[in-house]
């Protein structure tokens, strides 16, 4: 099966029109949805906090995805009960959930992340800040702000500049017609030496490195300790500790699917 992540019908169409394999369906994703966002439509705008400014051109066109006769879900902050049914009425065939299932106590996330996240948004002080410039893809990307990791400017600059791992590299064609691979994230010298430039090297974070530190995987570096994580999530992050039952400090995927498929009037909606 190959679902389509897209942001707007024109995607979609275009893909059928022109993919050599069959599309199965799309998960239609809105801003809200964590990790990678398809930036706006248009120039570039920033609201007063420095986040992407999207507006009515920016949401997808259900309508038109409907038409086009594939099943479609809808990712986004869609993730509760009342999200579900919403879908459901728009003619999804379901939903995409992230950000509950990456916190419940199955998730790969680190226990102490998890514990960290959940506190902070039972407490109102989780934040998820939409990041126009820190991923190498050119894509905005949700940051969840937690002390110590790259979410940081002071840990960002700390860290020295380091791409071994390339798996968000551009590809570019050198002076011989070879192909070499860049990144905007790499050394600063390294990326102008490939013929890159310098404004697209500003406030890079690894990706790549950072990731791997939510779960475990952390790079060690010899004098400096372990590569900072980056974490990411959608919107729906700061009310990630409803999910908990009672008093505890965590929950179960059964406990996310349970409440789903109860509906909103079970969830108190």
């Amino acid at each position: 099966m190959f679902l389509a992540i897209i942001s707007s019908s024109t995607l979609a169409q275009a893909l059928l029109r022109r993919s050599k394999g069959e599309v199965d369906g799309f998960v239609v994703e809105r801003d809200s949805a964590g990790g990678h966002n398809a930036p706006p439509r248009g120039a570039r705008v920033l609201t007063a906090a420095g986040e992407p400014l999207y507006g009515p051109r920016d949401i997808p066109d259900l309508e038109a995805i409907r038409a086009l006769d594939r099943p479609f879900w809808l990712a986004g902050a869609y993730g509760t009960p009342e999200g579900l049914a919403e879908a459901l009425r728009l003619g999804a065939a379901g939903i995409q959930v992230g950000t509950a299932f990456a916190f419940c106590d199955e998730s790969g996330f680190t226990a102490e992340i998890k514990r960290d996240v959940i506190a902070r948004a039972r407490r109102g002080e989780v934040q998820v800040f939409t990041d126009p410039d820190a991923s190498p893809t050119g894509f905005p990307f949700k940051v969840v702000q937690l002390p110590g990791s790259l979410s940081e400017a002071e840990v960002v600059a700390d860290r020295p500049r380091i791409c071994d791992l390339g798996y968000l590299r551009h590809p570019y064609r050198r002076e011989d017609g070879s192909v070499g691979y860049r990144c905007p994230s790499e050394p600063v010298e390294d990326y102008l030496r490939k013929g890159g430039s310098l404004e697209d090297t500003v406030r890079r974070v690894c990706v790549c490195n950072g990731l791997p530190g939510v779960v475990g995987l952390a790079q060690q570096r010899a004098g400096r300790g372990q590569e900072p994580a980056l974490l990411t999530a959608g919107n729906a992050l700061t009310d990630v500790a409803s999910w908990c039952p009672g008093s505890r400090d965590g929950y179960t995927a059964a406990d996310v699917v349970a409440r789903l498929l109860a509906g909103p009037a079970a969830a108190g909606g």
